[in-house]
């Protein structure tokens, strides 16, 4: 089904958060103040490695209006965090290994006050040369950044299959390429920060974005040194994200300085300090040698994956994995060797982004396709057809996956689009003038979802009536501008046919939700349906027997519905004119009617409830008794205890029977075809047009799913054309946004097409797979691919590099005209 507003009908649902973001009413939690808050700053290293000899913090300590000034000696607990390697110091103690390493931090009256007290903080260093590179850091001899070694190997990672040596020397052709990806930033519109609140009972409620605020409240009480559950974490709502705040940032300074000084302390990174100090995509260099026989079959193929980390660990080693598994595309290779190894450097902090090493993959993997292709002199999406993996074979790892049709269908799909027709059938512009070049590319991927096997990844939920008569679901999933709570009404309201004002959604707050995992690797829609499923049979069974039991109706012959229960059948066809109505009158003939009742009965209190939360409207008033509404949720609610009305369910996210570390189980499927425009006078690159074929199953939210499509694209095309924090000797050459250089609305797609494949096997139980990543993992071969139909020119180093694609214009000169 091709996505848009026309073919999605009463299905577009509008963000609930849409308004008050556009208008700028919503507040973000960094935009909160409190009247007697203080400000906190953090002394970050002026070095990319060097030894710590002394801290003077004196005369920061003795300014007027300062309340506090810490260093590694006043971290009570552990000094360290990570999430998956505690490695990262809170406060150095006698290195620094990157320019964004805190060495301390001030709490003072206002910002200005807090940037003087860090000037005036003396540290004196002993300088030493940093590990620049991945070679530098391999290099024998090299120093090692952390003790724990060996040498500077965070990780490393290996996949073999057959016998790639002998398999090579039996094939008729072999390409043999290395491909670099850049140091992407998340460039999130809202960067790093939040408010730190101690309360008067001890505990301190951290407001502050993240995309795991268990995980947060886990690390937080290892450094402060208390038990979990005096912490209060609200994460939500978040101004972007994309994998950046998933690992601690501010978090440990703005505690411990609140805790210090008993009053809130509100944090906020600038720009610069962001960029400074916060998480990249992993730069990689991927060796790729494929070879295949005369008919074009892949017969072996060698990989050699090496990932700079940066400083820390943070998710370098899942993010190798990921990337390990997914360097082998979609095709059915029978002789494989791959290696891979992350590597620390000086090089800033690499983590988790969006993608999560298949970006750097997919990219190198297609770019193969494509070579080898053009050795045979064969269609590129046919060559791909000939390798690709048979829907019953295994994974990646030669792990058992589930089994669906989801790749031949994208393979389909694409092939059949009059996107890609264009690539077969060029047609000529004679308009555009000789130094345009066009062309269209295309690439194929499959990506796992979820964190993979051996890895915790905790699923659950909670569904409810609450006192006020809402139907209230929490999960501990964030809302960072994917779409969430806008998922979440839709599913609710589809469940049980009620109206988005009978609802109450609670996400990013520990105190009031289960733990439910984290909101990454796509995995929060399957896991929130699945949890759905799982509740709504005792939520509803409840529901309805407690409404039999207040109207002597039988409980086979009512439903849930908008504003309560109804008889079965009696639902309003449509529920846009009851929900107008709710809004403005909130009042129900049933609610009329209890209004009264409760009145002569002496109790008011439970009518003036019924009467704002019933939902139900005029509109009841057109159905004629005994049929239409039965009784108000706000009714039910007042009928027994409390947690008789709360429903709790704990799974795990699902993996393959197989013990292979980080495999995966579930994978979304996409093929995605680019047109681009380029001026060969000066290496420009435009993206005209792109269509994306995604095998996701169910589509719940149309306007949801095509703009994660959208906004995965936007970042993707930054990845391939122009995104790179550029480094030297270990120092941010690219320091702000105004040197770095993000897609803008004139860079983006000038059209743009979903096309959403819904079919999932028969008694398939895991519902709607997550799209967050699947819009960005695609693109650049797609891009690139285009690039060398317009141009020749075969792109392995991204950002393209507009010096490649420019070409001299040989312009036959009139008789007489000099060249000069």
């Amino acid at each position: 089904m091709l996505l848009n507003r026309e073919q999605s009908g009463k299905r577009w649902h509008l963000r609930p958060d849409g308004a008050p973001k556009v208008t700028g009413q919503l507040q973000y939690l960094t935009d909160m103040t409190l009247p007697d808050m203080i400000h906190g700053r953090v002394l970050r290293s002026v070095y990319p490695y060097a030894r710590l000899l002394s801290i003077d913090t004196s005369e920061a300590e003795a300014l007027e209006g300062v309340y506090a000034v810490l260093t590694s000696k006043d971290v009570p607990g552990l000094n360290r965090f990570g999430i998956a390697t505690p490695d990262q110091p809170v406060f150095c103690e006698n290195m620094v290994r990157y320019v964004g390493d805190a060495i301390a931090a001030v709490a003072a009256d206002s910002p200005e006050r807090a940037a003087l007290a860090l000037d005036t903080i003396r540290v004196v260093y002993e300088e030493l040369t940093p590990l620049d590179s991945t070679d530098a850091a391999l290099a024998p001899g090299a120093p090692e950044l952390h003790e724990h070694g060996p040498g500077n190997v965070l990780h490393r990672t290996e996949i073999k299959r057959g016998d790639a040596e002998q398999a090579f020397a039996t094939c008729d052709h072999i390409v043999t390429e290395t491909y670099y990806t850049p140091r992407q930033m998340h460039a999130y519109m809202e960067t790093e920060g939040g408010m730190f609140v101690p309360d008067e009972e001890g505990r301190l409620n951290v407001y502050a974005a993240t995309q795991h605020g268990y995980k947060d409240r886990m690390q937080l009480a290892r450094i402060i040194g208390c038990p979990e559950e005096d912490i209060r974490v609200v994460s939500s709502p978040i101004g972007g994200s994309f994998g950046g705040k998933d690992e601690l940032n501010v978090q440990p300074y703005g505690a411990l300085l609140a805790l210090r000084c008993g009053r809130p302390v509100k944090m906020h990174n600038s720009r610069k300090e962001s960029v400074r100090a916060g998480l990249k995509r992993h730069p990689m260099k991927i060796e790729m040698q494929t070879g295949m026989s005369r008919e074009g079959i892949i017969q072996a193929h060698r990989v050699r994956i090496t990932a700079d980390t940066g400083a820390y660990a943070t998710l370098g080693a899942p993010v190798l994995n990921f990337c390990t598994e997914h360097c082998l595309g979609p095709y059915a290779i029978p002789n494989v060797d791959v290696e891979g190894v992350s590597v620390y450097t000086n090089n800033g902090l690499s983590g988790e982004f969006r993608g999560f090493g298949g970006n750097q993959a997919i990219f190198a993997m297609e770019g193969q396709m494509d070579r080898l292709a053009e050795i045979m002199n064969m269609d590129p999406w046919e060559f791909r057809r000939r390798n690709m993996r048979e829907k019953n074979d295994p994974g990646p790892l030669n792990q058992r996956i589930l089994v669906t049709d989801g790749l031949s269908q994208v393979w389909e799909a694409l092939d059949r689009s009059e996107l890609w027709q264009k690539h077969q059938h060029p047609p000529a512009d004679p308009a555009l003038p000789p130094w345009i070049k066009r062309g269209v590319g295309a690439a194929i991927a499959m990506h796992g979802a979820g964190l993979g096997y051996g890895i915790p990844d905790p699923a659950g939920g909670r569904l409810s009536l609450n006192n006020e008569g809402k139907i209230e679901v929490a999960f501990s999933y964030e809302e960072f501008g994917q779409g969430l709570v806008a998922t979440l009404e839709i599913m609710l309201c589809d469940l049980f046919q009620c109206s988005t004002s009978d609802l109450s959604i609670i996400i990013g707050d520990t105190d009031r939700v289960p733990h439910s995992g984290s909101s990454t690797a796509s995995r929060s829609t399957t896991m929130a349906w699945m949890a759905l499923q799982r509740l709504q049979t005792p939520f509803r069974s409840r529901a309805l027997a407690v409404a039999s039991e207040m109207s002597g109706i039988p409980a086979d012959e009512l439903v849930t519905g908008p504003g309560g229960i109804w008889h079965t059948g009696q639902l309003p066809a449509d529920t846009s004119e009851l929900e107008t109505d709710v809004q403005k009158t909130g009042k129900s003939e049933k609610a009329e009617r209890t209004e009264v009742a409760e009145i002569v009965a002496g109790g008011t209190e439970s009518a003036q409830i019924a009467e704002s939360y019933s939902g139900v409207s005029q509109y009841q008033a057109k159905l004629e008794a005994p049929s239409g509404f039965v009784v108000s949720y706000a009714e039910l609610a007042l009928r027994g205890e409390a947690d008789e009305w709360i429903f709790d369910t704990k799974f795990d996210y699902p993996t393959t029977p197989d013990n292979v570390v980080g495999g995966h189980y579930l994978y979304t499927y996409a093929a995605v075809a680019a047109e681009v425009e380029v001026n060969t006078l000066t290496g420009e690159t435009k993206l005209l047009d792109t269509r994306h074929v995604v095998a996701a199953g169910p589509v719940i939210n149309p306007m949801g799913y095509i703009g994660q499509i959208e906004g995965g694209s936007v970042m993707a095309l930054g990845f391939t054309l122009t995104e790179d924090a550029v480094m030297q000797d270990s120092r941010y050459v690219t320091t702000n946004l105004d040197t770095y250089l993000i897609p803008t609305i004139r860079d983006i797609h000038t059209n743009l097409e979903v096309e959403a494949i819904e079919d999932l096997p028969e008694g398939d139980s895991f519902g709607p797979r997550g799209i967050g990543e699947i819009g960005s993992v695609a693109l650049a071969p797609a891009i690139t691919a285009a690039i060398h139909q317009a141009t020749g020119v075969r792109v392995n180093r991204l950002p393209v590099q507009r010096e490649q694609l420019v070409r001299p214009l040989n312009v036959p000169l009139q008789e007489g005209v000099s060249p000069s």
